[in-house]
C-alpha cells in the first residue's frame, strides 16, 4: 500500500543507517517490519512471564534446540 507521511530528515537518515538501506522506502519498510516483530516478541514474553502460555519445554529440551554444536 502506498501512503504519504512526514518524517524528520534526521529520523530517515538514522533509519537508513541502521537498516543499511540507501533508499528511503525500503528503509522505512524494514524498520516497520522490525518494529512489529519486536512488539510481537514483547507481547509473547509478557505472556510467558505472566504464566499465560502453555509452552512446556524443559530447560534441557530448550538447550538442545539452541545447541549449535549438534548437527
Amino acid at each position: 500500500m502506498r501512503i504519504t507521511v512526514e518524517i524528520e530528515d534526521s529520523k530517515i537518515q538514522a533509519i537508513q543507517k541502521w537498516t543499511k538501506q540507501t533508499k528511503k522506502s525500503p528503509a522505512v519498510a524494514q524498520a516497520l517490519d522490525e518494529f512489529i516483530e519486536h512488539r510481537r516478541r514483547q507481547e509473547f514474553l509478557a505472556k510467558v512471564m505472566a504464566g499465560e502460555t502453555d509452552y512446556r519445554t524443559s530447560n534441557d529440551e530448550l538447550e538442545a534446540l539452541t545447541d549449535l554444536s549438534k548437527p
